[in-house]
């Protein structure tokens, strides 16, 4: 999970802010409104800073890992990386994903 919140977590200061929370999810082929980015971050926010911290990040994954149909999700999460839709990620896929999020890829 270390690892997610570092791909949130652009500037590395140990908080998802709105905006790095809307390009994770921009390059995820969401298109969440400042509103819905912060009713996000609200819905775990303990401690009221306007931020998740990596104790929050757990606490979210947890509820989301919990409430959700996970089979679903995965087919979702598969189908963001597999862009032409044949069943098979090639490997500019998952270039195009990762570059996305900021990944630096050799």
């Amino acid at each position: 999970f270390k690892e997610a919140f570092s791909l949130f977590d652009k500037d590395g200061d140990g908080c998802i802010t709105t905006k790095e929370l809307g390009t994770v999810m921009r390059s995820l082929g969401q298109n969440p409104t400042e509103a819905e980015l912060q009713d996000m971050i609200n819905e775990v926010d303990a401690d009221g800073s306007g931020t998740i911290d990596f104790p929050e990040f757990l606490n979210l994954m947890a509820r989301k890992m919990k409430d959700t149909d996970s089979e679903e999700e995965l087919k979702e999460a598969f189908r963001v990386f597999d862009k032409d839709q044949n069943g098979f990620i090639s490997a500019a896929e998952l270039r195009h994903v990762m570059t996305n999020l900021g990944e630096k890829l050799t």
